[in-house]
């Protein structure tokens, strides 16, 4: 362990703020998590496994509060004000994005944060703008966001090595959330705090709208009779995520990237009469996946123009 980041010896419990205003934080510290959903529970346990004191959890609802039970079996279940008040060293505010800033204000405002105490959230869309109310009464401001997918399920936890974190933090708190992040066994990114929003729409665009686009595969499957879509579609698109990610646009494959407006044409004619709510969807990530095929020099310009016009909806450019 660095000696930046030991005790110094006789100091009292929590974090110690020396001379020059770097922080010292215990090797083990004291943490509160509010907010115990898919998230927050999860971490709650990781931090657990990796030596730290996880005193006190806030839920209130029912999956919460089984959260609770089945990831911190040993950890009490407290009202809020409770858990910051005993989270010495970290609090973990793990709720909704559009609830973050009234909740670390009424934090703010109640009288439980301690100077020097870091308030943390999870959340990808917020960086340390929404903690400036804590930040106002002497605590300190991380965000600190795992880019994966959570369940709430102790299955999480086997997913966790290896996993990014996009990290915001004053420079005094960058030793602790590399530390933190590496006792998540976790890799951290660096995000400014206007990137935040960015960074946060790139995870979402690429998970949440794959979860949408698989799922309207499947659906397009069945409409076509296949009984199992997902036996269908599951090597295919396990080979086409591989790709991609080993490739980039140097993946891309099928009819948009060859130019074949005739193929294009008749599946927005078919789609058209049977799932017309899916046309949009379908055209729009053809039209961005024309564009990427041109600029990568896998489809050239001049064998777009048919396929293009098609998409724009331009009569007689479909081949026959």
């Amino acid at each position: 362990m660095s000696a930046s980041l030991r005790p110094r010896p006789g100091a009292p419990t929590g974090v110690v703020v020396p001379s020059g205003s770097v922080p010292v934080f215990p090797r083990h510290l004291t943490v509160g998590v509010i907010g115990a959903g898919r998230v927050g529970a999860v971490l709650g346990a990781a931090l657990t496994a990796a030596g730290h004191r996880v005193v006190a959890a806030a839920g209130v609802s029912t999956a919460s509060t089984a959260r609770i039970a089945r990831l911190l079996p040993a950890v009490p279940r407290r009202p809020v004000l409770a858990v910051a008040r005993a989270a010495t060293d970290l609090l973990f505010v793990a709720v909704p994005d559009d609830a973050l800033t009234a909740v670390v204000a009424g934090l703010a405002e109640s009288g439980v944060l301690r100077p020097g105490q870091v308030v943390a959230h999870t959340s990808g869309a917020h960086g340390l703008g929404a903690l400036a109310p804590a930040a106002e009464v002497g605590a300190r401001p991380l965000a600190l966001h795992p880019a994966m997918t959570f369940t709430g399920t102790p299955d999480d936890l086997d997913r966790l090595p290896g996993v990014s974190y996009g990290v915001t933090a004053p420079p005094e708190l960058r030793t602790l959330a590399a530390r933190l992040v590496a006792d998540l066994g976790g890799v951290p990114e660096w995000i400014a705090e206007p990137d935040r929003p960015l960074y946060h729409a790139a995870l979402a665009h690429g998970a949440n709208h794959l979860v949408t686009l698989v799922n309207e595969a499947a659906d397009r499957l069945r409409d076509a009779g296949v009984d199992e879509p997902t036996r269908v579609l599951a090597p295919l698109l396990r080979a086409a995520l591989e790709n991609a990610l080993r490739l980039g646009d140097d993946a891309l494959t099928g009819p948009v990237s060859r130019g074949d407006a005739g193929t294009v044409a008749r599946h927005l004619e078919r789609l058209t009469a049977t799932a017309p709510d899916a046309v949009g969807a379908y055209l729009a990530l053809a039209r961005r996946t024309a564009d990427r095929a041109i600029a990568a020099g896998r489809l050239r310009p001049v064998d777009a123009e048919p396929l293009l016009g098609v998409l724009a909806g331009v009569p007689g450019e479909a081949a026959a």
